[in-house]
């Protein structure tokens, strides 16, 4: 063989006597067969056969299995964002006239894309009560076609009874669809109380690392997943198999991971109860928080991120005292090794549960730092806002 081809064509090698804990990274854009007529019918592979890199290779499909039996669904698409989930979760569903239901609790960016996306192509969407729970059937009409519902809420931390919703739905014939970012499939199984699509930004912990951005989509019907994976290959997304050997480094300390961080991060919502700097603490395992009753029937626990409401009056010393932390950091997202905090801006992003503007939350994530240098960190913020 021509050195030319020697360095093209790999030689084979014995795999006898070798195995490993780690699944292999399998990168590939082409996929070779084994003769044309294979080639020629590669279309009868099916959804879950290998056609084409884009469509999956052996490690994105295990990555996708792994969370399909977390979620106890049926089937798993990955994508490159948590954002990318909700976005192809409403493009597979929603049709021009037709209208999706979110709650005024939604991920802002959510409410972007129904409002500057979805909407110019005929597409309509109403923002309802995140608190209404059965009462959403006075809501869907017939052109309603999908019920959005994001629990707890997108940093004020509501939580929505998502097996009222999800049957309220249903008896109508409308879908429904959960972000269940912050708790993740062992907190919390959207699909075994009814949900249509589970949702989740694996960024944050199944990542478990700051370091790669990625979404799932998880259902138990064959025919949502099917409409699914139309739009991503008609509009030709993919997730890299290197992104999806993080998510399953990642995920194989999860569990101890959200134990850790959700413990601390309970025990410091508690504390920060008695700040005289915060006028509410808002988190799901605490009995002041909105729907702290169903958390505690449906969840399996608490996950490392919560709210504090900073009162009024000390609105104009926040930002100088964020900026003299030393342990957490100033950032977006959670689930990672580092904790973060961040200023987050809600009065702007209601229409129908209002915010007060003069109260400004601080979102606060709690990562693998020892935790009493955590506190110390906090305690000195809270003091640098009082500080004549």
């Amino acid at each position: 063989m021509h050195d030319l081809t020697c360095c093209v064509q790999h030689p084979a090698v014995s795999h006898e006597g070798f195995s490993s804990l780690a699944v292999p990274t399998y990168r590939a854009s082409t996929i070779v067969y084994d003769d044309p007529q294979s080639f020629a019918k590669r279309s009868e592979r099916g959804l879950d056969g290998y056609t084409y890199g884009l469509h999956g290779t052996p490690t994105t499909r295990t990555l996708e299995a792994q969370l399909t039996a977390l979620h106890r669904g049926v089937r798993t698409m990955l994508v490159p964002s948590g954002q990318a989930a909700v976005a192809v979760t409403m493009l597979a569903v929603l049709l021009p006239g037709q209208k999706v239901l979110i709650p005024d609790t939604a991920y802002p960016p959510v409410r972007r894309l129904c409002e500057d996306y979805l909407a110019p192509r005929g597409i309509g969407h109403a923002v309802y009560d995140p608190l209404i729970g059965e009462g959403i059937a006075d809501l869907i009409d017939a052109q309603t076609r999908l019920v959005w519902m994001e629990s707890p809420g997108s940093g004020t931390m509501e939580v929505q009874d998502v097996p009222a919703i999800a049957r309220a739905a249903r008896a109508r014939g409308v879908l429904t669809g959960c972000d269940n970012t912050w708790a993740g499939p062992l907190l919390f199984k959207p699909l075994t109380h009814g949900v249509d699509f589970a949702v989740e930004a694996l960024t944050k912990y199944v990542g478990g690392h700051s370091d790669l951005l990625l979404g799932s989509i998880t259902v138990n019907d064959l025919a949502l997943r099917k409409s699914i994976k139309d739009v991503l290959r008609m509009v030709g997304i993919g997730v890299s198999p290197d992104e999806a050997a993080l998510a399953l480094r990642g995920i194989e300390t999860m569990g101890v991971r959200m134990t850790h961080t959700g413990r601390v991060a309970r025990q410091f919502a508690e504390r920060l109860q008695n700040s005289p700097v915060v006028s509410r603490v808002l988190h799901p395992a605490l009995a002041s928080c909105t729907g702290h009753h169903l958390w505690a029937r449906d969840f399996a626990g608490s996950s490392a991120v919560f709210s504090i409401v900073v009162k009024p009056e000390f609105k104009e010393r926040l930002y100088p005292a964020m900026a003299g932390l030393n342990v957490f950091a100033i950032g977006a997202s959670w689930g990672g090794t580092r904790s973060l905090i961040a200023p987050m801006s809600i009065a702007g992003d209601r229409t129908v549960r209002p915010w007060d503007a003069s109260e400004t939350l601080v979102r606060i994530s709690v990562g693998l730092e020892e935790p009493a240098e955590l506190w110390a960190d906090l305690e000195r913020f809270l003091a640098a806002i009082t500080a004549n």
